[in-house]
């Protein structure tokens, strides 16, 4: 099978068409049969051993925090060093192991996420508070990403050099690292979850996985389908923890050799600082691979389709409630159509509808009590920054942590609400004089994820090719949904390393090269041996 799929062109997974009513009904049935199984305790799995811990990390539902989604045993400092022992003692036989043989594992885990997709949008929209859209949207991808990459690893393990020295077989491998920390966040806690992992073990490398406290249900779910395919024992260790607590620990274990983290700047700095100080016993430099924060700009041309504009930055602003590091949080639109712009804005912001995602509501809650106080906080200072056009309130659903579409006008470019990210559903809306001046401002964050233009005028696209700054930039369509293998996703600045996760570079960063050079006519074949001459 793994052989096979490189005659197989790679193709993204389809999304679900939930106007269809038989898939409606299916994933109707899938929720029902999700929220009978929640409540359920996991455990820690360390090398194939079970785990349970005093300190316990309860999941609930966003949307209705009485819910519990799952109890998980919580990984402490103590747990670390059996943590690694275990990976390192898997490394060895896994790292051996054909390449082919790594992606046959993945191929079945993609093929079985396939068929069950219902109930993993499901376990989404339950712990992570996703519509049905966007859940399927993060499924799809976990499938794209294995699928892909299990290509990428054929393609890598078949590398050449460029040219073959006369008299000399000159080859090029790319080998694993050794044992490396996976760290995800929240927003998208499976596919970037299991992408982080599967692009780690498919090259020979083994994981400790430490999925976030606010989402850790379906990184079990997602662990106990490699059990179930047969992965071999501590080849993926299932640690969830604290970031301060175990995520620490295992950062700064000298026998750690990458980390592969994405989630917030601050804690992304601090685990690049931690990284790379050299502990006793350390023979390598570690490795991140970091993607971390945005403060993303659509820019507004006065030549541009203004309702393919408006419905652009209103899905990239508020899909999943702006709890994307590519969301769009600022909208720069030039003078001469800024006010239309804003009238036509408020009317497709007004007609969004928020509650319950298990019942498809396009706007759901954020994810946690900090993240709702976070955002308020941040509508606080907007409101002393700029005029609230739209929202700036929490919304009472069911206890839910629920926060209403928010727009604020007339936002000064160096203003909080502007430059900070807040990860929520808020929208700063800038006036710009003109396309330089748009520029300037979409420039002037510390931050270089995703920003989109829209207009009709070609100079200005290919000028934005060169000027704009970010490491993913759309034409004419929103600044979220990139796809695995068109969009390579990683961004400048303090937006991170540009890793580049879905596209042809990224398993390059779980890999180091080997170039080895023999030169020919000096073996002979195995199996026979030349006879030592006299004094030898």
């Amino acid at each position: 099978m793994a052989t096979s799929i490189t005659s197989v062109p790679f193709v993204n997974e389809p999304f679900l068409d939930f106007s269809n009513p038989e898939i409606k009904r299916e994933q109707q049935a899938a929720l029902e049969a999700v929220e009978a199984r929640l409540g359920h305790e996991y455990d820690l799995v360390i090398g194939g051993k079970r785990i349970q811990t005093t300190a316990k990390i309860t999941s609930v539902n966003p949307a209705r925090p009485a819910q519990v989604v799952g109890i998980h045993q919580a990984a402490g400092p103590e747990h670390a060093p059996a943590a690694m022992a275990a990976a390192q003692a898997a490394f060895p036989g896994w790292a051996a192991t054909p390449v082919q043989t790594r992606v046959e594992y993945l191929l079945r885990a993609a093929e079985l996420i396939r068929e069950r997709k219902y109930l993993f949008n499901s376990w989404l929209t339950f712990e992570a508070g996703k519509n049905w859209a966007e859940a399927d949207a993060d499924t799809a991808e976990c499938i794209d990403f294995l699928e892909f990459y299990a290509r990428e690893a054929l393609r890598l393990d078949a590398a050449t050099t460029p040219i073959q020295l006369p008299g000399e077989h000159n080859t090029l491998r790319y080998v694993p690292l050794g044992v490396g920390a996976v760290i995800p966040p929240w927003n998208f806690p499976f596919a970037i979850m299991a992408g982080m992992t599967a692009a780690a073990i498919v090259t020979g490398n083994t994981v400790i996985l430490k999925p976030s406290v606010d989402a850790p249900t379906v990184a079990a779910v997602f662990f106990a389908l490699l059990e179930e395919i047969g992965l071999p024992d501590g080849v993926v260790n299932f640690c969830p923890g604290e970031g301060p607590g175990f995520g620490a620990a295992i950062v700064a274990h000298p026998q750690t050799r990458f980390i592969a983290f994405t989630g917030s700047k601050k804690v992304g700095l601090e685990i690049h600082e931690s990284a790379a100080k050299t502990q006793p016993g350390q023979r390598f430099i570690k490795r991140t691979v970091l993607e971390m924060g945005g403060k993303d700009s659509i820019i507004v041309d006065a030549n541009c389709d203004l309702a393919m504009a408006v419905d652009g930055v209103v899905a990239s602003a508020f899909g999943f409630n702006g709890q994307k590091c590519s969301a769009c949080s600022r909208a720069i639109v030039d003078a001469s159509i800024y006010d239309e712009f804003v009238d036509l804005l408020k009317e497709k912001v007004e007609a969004i509808k928020q509650g319950d995602p298990a019942e498809n509501f396009y706007s759901g809650p954020l994810i946690s009590p900090v993240a709702m106080r976070r955002v308020l906080d941040y509508i606080e200072v907007g409101k002393s920054e700029s005029r609230l056009l739209l929202g700036g309130e929490s919304v009472s659903n069911e206890g839910g942590f629920y926060v209403a579409p928010t727009v604020f006008v007339d936002v000064p470019a160096t203003a909080r609400i502007a430059l900070e990210e807040i990860f929520g559903p808020v929208l700063a809306v800038i006036k710009s004089n003109g396309f330089d001046h748009a520029l300037e401002i979409a420039n002037n964050t510390e931050y270089g994820l995703t920003g989109a233009v829209y207009t009709s005028d070609r100079s200005l696209l290919d000028r934005a090719r060169n000027e704009f700054q970010v490491g993913n930039l759309y034409f004419n369509r929103k600044c979220t949904g990139a796809m695995v293998g068109a969009h390579p996703f990683g961004g400048f600045n303090m937006s991170g390393t540009d890793s580049k996760a879905g596209g042809p570079d990224y398993l390059l960063l779980f890999t180091q090269g080997k170039s080895i050079a023999e030169k020919l006519g000096h073996t002979t074949p195995a199996g026979e041996r030349q006879e030592s001459g006299p004094g030898l």
